[in-house]
């Protein structure tokens, strides 16, 4: 064996002797960074204020690593007593010394080379307990690692039979969209970072919600059109909770309901913004598709978090399939692009909140939810928030679902809710966000969330082809950028009032996550691969750094041995055209011990 690994082998055992505790919360005492969300009521906020918006112009680089696969980057670092957790792009896994980015394990992931990949090799990251590192894969496994060697400990399919269908070649062959380049579509997988909760790891499935993704001829460009086909494509996402001992399934949450799918009709948001519905037609079409929620969707894109007090879990659900096409799946399409609570024990549901009814515009709920306790007329209230693609960000009663309050928008509105035409509609926030995937950061002694969102506006429009064997034409949505400017809007909204207490503009569209902490400042990176600082209070920026990948990250904190760090993955996005690459990055005040 290397002597060099044999020895980084031993640092990690001796490290991680404790590093694996059931009760997380003694870990975040420690000042680490122990869950996806920090802990798991999500907040993403630290109390550290050793590196604070009077000093942070000393933070400098602490060290570097490089993981030699570059490929779009998302993932939110683990750390448990000294070390920390990675999982890289499709789905490989490192410990790293978190005081110097030495590895000291690295688990290959052996990748089904037949399975279609949703969305590319990015996940969210790892989860770390009993001892063990678990992840969930682009090819719809759910994995356990020993957390000192990265030895396999049990792999099991989340999934047993994937259903891959594609629906391009019901395209006539003179439909542009025929021939163009498809970079992903409905290929089963898992995106989001588990969680551990009372000795399950729960995890949710993905690309369920049928629609294919359309390259754009530009390396440095968003993504370009997605389309839904109408027909049998697609099936129902689920969220379920494992055995962390051996991975046997203790239940299943269906994201797409047996019975009862077409809901209530909804026409109106609470607040009367209408959907734009023909409920007429839609009932009608009813006896057409009786078997609609077979193909449902509902993909389980963002962490849970839990309340501990209530053993209630919160999670967001996608749009319902085929994506932007409602002619096969009249009603509101439950359970999709909602807010859903459960109970931690059995996986039974007690609330769902559906933003967006019967979605044509991809509208998921993306971001994950947060809980606080909420300020409202004096008094304290268990809360849950979430940052929506729509624009705002939307708080409710925990225990009853109720919705509390809707804040201002933290991005530009326009034609919110319009349907797809055959000149095209331009919508924004359109399918992007709004909020896309990027968790928040909550500030609950100053009732404040910081929001990374996106302005990027839409075209959806509709388009009609001949069918191949001679039946009617086949219509579908298109979605596509437009030429216009984009940009990106990082905010501060007071949770009391819901109005925006300030807003920075930058150059492109923000994905990947903030970090606030209590040394009055929050975190964020760019595609450009700027990562910057900024005073909670003012928004000024008081400190940047630049990477040469795009940094599209959550940030973390944590402590080892005193010194504070500040640590993100660099690797930019390829839906969005920032420069792909492969490091993480760790920051701290240097010292002149140093």
């Amino acid at each position: 064996m290397n002597v060099k690994l044999y020895a980084g082998m031993l640092l990690a055992a001796s490290l991680t002797i404790t590093a694996c505790t059931k009760n997380q919360q003694s870990s975040t005492q420690q000042a680490d960074w122990p869950s996806y969300g920090r802990d798991l009521s999500g907040q993403r906020f630290s109390p550290a204020t050793q590196i604070n918006h009077t000093n942070v112009k000393k933070m400098a680089g602490a060290w570097q690593y490089k993981s030699g696969i570059k490929a779009t980057f998302q993932a939110t670092p683990i750390v448990q007593n000294g070390i920390m957790y990675l999982s890289l792009p499709y789905n490989h896994v490192v410990a790293l010394n978190a005081k110097t980015g030495q590895e000291l394990w690295r688990y290959t992931h052996d990748r089904r080379k037949d399975w279609q990949m949703c969305c590319g090799p990015a996940n969210r990251g790892v989860a770390v307990a009993d001892g063990k590192v678990f992840i969930g894969t682009v090819d719809a496994r759910l994995i356990a690692l020993n957390a000192q060697t990265g030895v396999k400990e049990w792999d099991i399919d989340v999934v047993e039979n994937a259903i891959v269908t594609e629906g391009q070649d019901a395209l006539d062959k003179n439909d542009p969209n025929s021939a163009r380049k498809v970079t992903g579509g409905t290929g089963i997988g898992i995106a989001m970072a588990p969680i551990v909760y009372q000795g399950k790891v729960i995890v949710g499935i993905t690309g369920v919600g049928y629609g294919l993704h359309i390259d754009n001829p530009r390396e440095d460009a968003p993504l370009g059109a997605v389309i839904g086909v109408t027909g049998r494509f697609g099936r129902p996402g689920f969220l379920a909770a494992y055995d962390v001992n051996n991975g046997k399934r203790v239940w299943q949450f269906d994201t797409i309901p047996a019975q009862g799918w077409e809901g209530q009709f909804t026409q109106t948001t609470k607040d009367g913004a209408s959907f734009n519905r023909d409920i007429a037609q839609e009932k009608a079409d009813l006896a057409k598709y009786p078997d609609a929620s077979r193909f449902g969707g509902g993909s389980a894109w963002s962490t849970p978090v839990v309340d501990t007090r209530t053993n209630t879990l919160y999670f967001g659900t996608g749009n319902p399939s085929p994506q932007m096409n409602d002619i096969s799946r009249p009603g509101d399409n439950l359970y999709t692009v909602s807010l859903i609570a459960l109970d931690t024990e059995t996986g039974q549901l007690k609330w769902h909140y559906q933003q967006v009814p019967h979605d044509l515009w991809g509208y998921d709920l993306a971001s994950p939810p947060v809980l606080f306790d909420y300020t409202l007329n004096g008094k304290k209230v268990a809360a849950v928030g979430q940052a929506s693609k729509t624009g705002w960000f939307f708080i409710h009663d925990r225990i009853t679902g109720k919705l509390l309050k809707k804040t201002d928008a933290f991005v530009p509105q326009h034609n919110l809710f319009n349907k797809a035409t055959f000149e095209g509609t331009v919508v924004y926030p359109g399918i992007l966000g709004g909020a896309n995937w990027s968790p928040v950061s909550v500030d609950e002694a100053h009732q404040r969330v910081y929001i990374a969102a996106i302005h990027a506006p839409i075209k959806y429009t509709l388009h009609e082809t001949p069918s191949k064997n001679g039946n009617a034409p086949i219509r579908y949505a298109a979605s596509e950028p437009t030429n216009d400017a984009r940009w990106g809007l990082l905010s501060a909204v007071d949770l009391v009032s819901g109005k925006v207490l300030w807003q920075v503009k930058t150059a492109q569209p923000l994905v990947g996550g903030v970090l606030a902490t209590a040394g009055n400042l929050v975190f964020t990176g760019e595609g450009n691969g700027q990562f910057n600082a900024y005073n909670t209070e003012t928004g000024e920026m008081v400190w940047q750094g630049k990477s040469a990948y795009g940094v599209n990250a959550p940030p973390i904190t944590y402590t080892v041995d005193g010194t504070q760090y500040i640590a993100v993955a660099s690797g930019g996005s390829s839906i969005f055209g920032y420069k792909q690459g492969d490091a993480i990055l760790a920051y701290s005040i240097k010292t002149q011990k140093d």
